[in-house]
């Protein structure tokens, strides 16, 4: 994967995330405990902990939210068995709902995928509300597996992601879109 390849995500990078082997942390929210493996490093994400985390040897996770509660990017982390039926359902949906700009990326897990769809500079409460909307919609085209990324579920500190390993498929805007 390229750093081209990366930067179509817009992650914050003023701090990153390090996974350690053993719980880091434990959070308690909203009446539910939570084991963190992530701390947060407060230096800036650069290419070279990117290679790093490419290369397997360490695990780096990058922010949804940045610190004026604006989101770049609303993620779909799916967890199914069949990637190339959901990212085929999931990018018809995106279109008709007018998304034109998204990107899936293979996890270091067989199978899953991270489809980053590229919103822009959002708040952090519509991109909640627009994650909840399309979740729902694309449950009711086939069985839920997955979640919505950012999300008021968990605490803010779990609204982060692994970085991707590489570009499973993008979409850059269509002519023949009817959105256009």
């Amino acid at each position: 994967m390229t750093a081209m390849d990366l930067k179509l995500i817009k992650m914050v990078s003023d701090h990153y995330w390090i996974k350690h082997d053993n719980v880091f942390d434990k959070i308690t929210y909203k009446g539910r405990t939570f084991y963190n493996k992530y701390e947060k490093v407060n230096e800036m994400l650069n290419q070279s902990v990117i290679n790093r985390h490419l290369k397997g040897e360490i695990t780096i996770a990058h922010s949804l939210v940045n610190s004026r509660d604006k989101v770049e990017n609303i993620v779909i982390d799916y967890n199914g068995t069949d990637p190339e039926r959901f990212y085929h359902k999931a990018q018809l949906l995106l279109r008709e709902e007018g998304y034109l700009n998204f990107t899936a990326y293979e996890t270091k897990t067989k199978g899953h995928l991270h489809l980053y769809i590229h919103k822009g500079h959002t708040t952090l409460q519509e991109a909640i509300q627009l994650g909840k909307m399309i979740s729902m919609k694309l449950a009711a085209k086939q069985p839920k597996q997955w979640k919505i990324f950012p999300n008021n579920d968990m605490p803010p500190e779990y609204n982060i992601l692994a970085l991707p390993y590489e570009v499973f498929a993008k979409e850059r805007g269509t002519s023949w879109s009817k959105h256009m």
